[in-house]
């Protein structure tokens, strides 16, 4: 006998306020000497809250509105040419981060050491697809540079902030757990 799921009015309320969470997240931006939003965080707390299936259901439903041109990226942007330019593989690789911790949920279950693991793979999964995307896209338009180039101007410079969003949405997700009722 097949058995299909379905997902509930409340699942689907939960995955589309997660998108609009994640939208939030991409519109504030802390400035220092290099800016910086919180889709990140935005994404961590989606999956850590909801778990890897509607998690990675609100991180699609996000991109998809960006792509369609619905402003919901960093600096209020949307539109195919976000996701095509130079950190466009950064925006895509949120769609990676959201698979590996469903996948890692999926094999290891769900606990804080896990999903503290799982959002640091998802990062580092974000950091490597985001940069080789921006090195392919800046070579093509401005001529190529190197790894470590890339890597200063893309990837150390978020490393702190990134690990404090890491920290906050593990905080988050468990103070949550006991409000967010999905089942």
């Amino acid at each position: 006998m097949m058995q299909t799921t379905k997902l509930k009015t409340r699942e689907m309320t939960y995955i589309a306020m997660f998108s609009v969470i994640i939208a939030v997240c991409s519109w504030l931006s802390i400035p220092t000497q290099v800016p910086f939003t919180l889709q990140t965080f935005g994404v961590f707390v989606a999956v850590g809250i909801l778990g890897g299936k509607r998690g990675s259901l609100s991180v699609l439903i996000y991109l998809l509105l960006g792509m369609i041109g619905v402003p919901v990226f960093a600096g209020f942007t949307g539109g195919i040419g976000c996701l095509l330019g130079t950190t466009g593989g950064y925006i895509m690789g949120f769609m990676l981060s959201a698979l590996l911790m469903w996948a890692m949920e999926c094999i290891f279950g769900r606990n804080t050491k896990v999903l503290a693991i799982s959002m640091v793979l998802g990062l580092l999964v974000c950091y490597l697809f985001g940069t080789i995307w921006f090195m392919i896209v800046y070579a093509r338009e401005s001529g190529a540079i190197g790894v470590w180039t890339a890597l200063g101007w893309c990837v150390f410079p978020y490393l702190i902030p990134d690990a404090l969003k890491i920290v906050l949405a593990l905080v988050v997700t468990k103070r949550m757990e006991n409000v967010v009722k999905l089942d």
